[in-house]
């Protein structure tokens, strides 16, 4: 999954602890990959999807917004348009020691959003 650098840090210093989504997974997900989008262009770290909350765009922040690791105008900008949002509730999140390179370590290129491994 792409995240952008403050938001990865976030996940991996326990002060996001949700990942928010306008379009949610079609298969089950246990875990996620986090690949760091520019300027790190590297897998940084993985987490487990504890579950995943569906809810219109203002219920979310209603819920999430406490551990949501981003400002209320940034995640209305984002899910502007959408009716329902998507927040994948992070646990366990581990940062690589090294981060990896997507090309050579998994054989893909880097997703818009994300892409099932």
């Amino acid at each position: 999954m792409s995240i952008k650098p403050q938001y990865a840090q976030a996940i991996f210093r326990g002060e996001k602890r949700f990942e928010f989504r306008r379009c949610i997974f079609r298969k089950t997900v246990d875990r996620v990959i986090v690949y760091v989008t520019s300027p790190t262009c590297k897998v940084a770290g993985e987490f487990e999807v504890a579950r995943i909350i569906s809810r219109p765009v203002d219920k979310l922040w209603q819920q999430t917004n406490a551990h949501a690791g981003i400002e209320a105008d940034d995640f209305f900008k984002y899910f502007r348009g959408c009716a329902t949002g998507y927040a994948i509730v992070i646990r366990n999140a581990l940062e690589y020691t090294t981060p990896q390179d997507l090309q050579q370590t998994y054989g893909v290129r880097a997703p818009q959003s994300f892409l099932y491994l």
